[in-house]
């Protein structure tokens, strides 16, 4: 017999079906509470709420465990390239050789993007955060693709769009950076792969010869990797609900890029950098700043040390870690702000504080100084998340239209004022 839970209400017991997935998660399905009992649920933040099934992405938090359509993502991210992991999380499967070939080099053919396009660039003033670009830019290119706007056109329809945005979004990230330096944008080169050709617009000037030591380009591959996906999270959630109006992939990208920005999200590793620079302009003494910590009573807290979701080690941690050491060693950077990061990733290691509490180095700590590391600036963080986050967005949503899931709609308990007698201005 199927388990059930059970839910008495007014001396009434009402039973709600128990399903399973395959990793053995169990969830109480209460699809028909509402209609049942006339009782909705309060999980303020979605904590304790499914809002859908998924065959995406698994993470197991307790245990740190991480996996793409069942491939554990230590494998993906030290055999895998990030084109390749695109294509398993959108597509369901691994691509054979021709699969992923045909799928690189459409990607390739689409990274140019409307020549009317730099004009919007131009009207966005240098200080704009490259995060507000990248949403509006993305939203606008379904502008430049009307035919895009009816999201239950077909498959092969669907596709194009898919491989308009995966090769658009760097090129778009790229010149919004461009542009925040009033320097000239750089054209994709179709010669270079997806993280080179992003490192060559972002960097490259015209009248220099490019130059990129490969362990930049495998840190940076490994990174879109890690980030790639991450199950119902914020941003992840956003896109999805977005796009069950029936809005275009476009519009919904756009939402969940604007999602992403908020410091809770994906600005976290930003956050790490300022972090770090608030300890050297007071003199570098990070034993001080690791008491204040500590100190129940202020307000100070480290970023980029523990996680909401894992308990344990963060598994994107571990791998990013060992990137982190080799592209610091390979370039011999010698910035005061990383000195400071080693130190304090050596007290959350040792520290029993630390330990005993779950504060380990997370992706974001390592990822920021990563990206500090390659001479990203700070404000440009976040929009690098955005480019690793894409493919798993992209599935996140083909998914959602082709389960044809409902448009969402969560409830709420209201809390104000019961019945009011309006009073003319007048006499207020």
């Amino acid at each position: 017999m199927s388990e059930t839970a059970k839910i008495e209400l007014g001396g009434t017991t009402y039973e709600f079906p128990v399903i399973e997935g395959t990793e053995n998660e169990k969830a109480i399905d209460i699809s028909n509470l509402r209609a049942a009992t006339g009782y909705v649920t309060l999980d303020t933040g979605y904590k304790n709420t499914g809002a859908t099934t998924s065959a995406i992405t698994f993470l197991d938090g307790e245990e740190g465990i991480l996996k793409y359509r069942g491939y554990p993502i230590e494998e993906l991210a030290e055999k895998a390239t990030f084109i390749e992991v695109a294509y398993l999380l959108i597509y369901g499967n691994l691509p054979t050789v021709i699969e992923l070939e045909t799928f690189r080099s459409n990607i390739t053919k689409h990274t140019l993007v409307h020549e009317d396009m730099k004009q919007f660039f131009e009207a966005y003033p240098a200080k704009a955060h490259p995060m507000g670009v990248l949403s509006s830019m993305v939203c606008s290119l379904s502008t430049f693709y009307p035919e895009s706007l009816d999201p239950n056109r077909s498959a092969q329809a669907k596709d194009l769009t898919i491989l308009r945005l995966l090769a658009k979004l760097p090129t778009l990230a790229a010149w919004a950076y461009k542009n925040s330096t009033r320097h000239p944008f750089m054209y994709p080169k179709n010669e270079f792969d997806y993280c080179k050709n992003f490192l060559y617009m972002m960097f490259a000037m015209p009248t220099e010869e490019f130059k990129v030591d490969p362990v930049v380009v495998d840190a940076l591959n490994k990174l879109f990797i890690l980030h790639a996906d991450h199950e119902q999270n914020c941003s992840t959630s956003t896109v999805r609900i977005v796009g069950s109006s029936q809005a275009n992939l476009y519009a919904s990208i756009s939402a969940g890029i604007s999602a992403l920005w908020g410091p809770l999200h994906g600005g976290a590793n930003q956050e790490v950098i300022e972090m770090l620079e608030k300890i050297h302009a007071d003199g570098g003494d990070v034993d001080k700043w690791v008491l204040k910590a500590k100190d129940k009573e202020d307000s100070f807290r480290l970023m980029g040390f523990g996680h909401r979701v894992y308990k344990n080690f963060d598994p994107r941690a571990k791998i990013i870690k060992k990137a982190c050491d080799d592209i610091l060693t390979k370039l011999g950077v010698n910035d005061p702000l990383l000195a400071i990061a080693k130190k304090l990733e050596q007290v959350a290691l040792e520290d029993e504080y630390f330990k005993s509490r779950n504060l380990y180095p997370n992706v974001d700590f390592y990822s920021g100084i990563i990206y500090k590391a390659l001479g990203i600036p700070t404000e440009m963080f976040t929009v690098m998340f955005a480019i690793g986050r894409l493919p798993g967005w992209i599935a996140q949503w083909k998914e959602m239209t082709e389960n044809k899931e409902p448009i969402g709609r969560p409830r709420q308990i209201y809390t104000g004022e019961v019945l009011r007698e309006y009073v003319p201005i007048e006499k207020r």
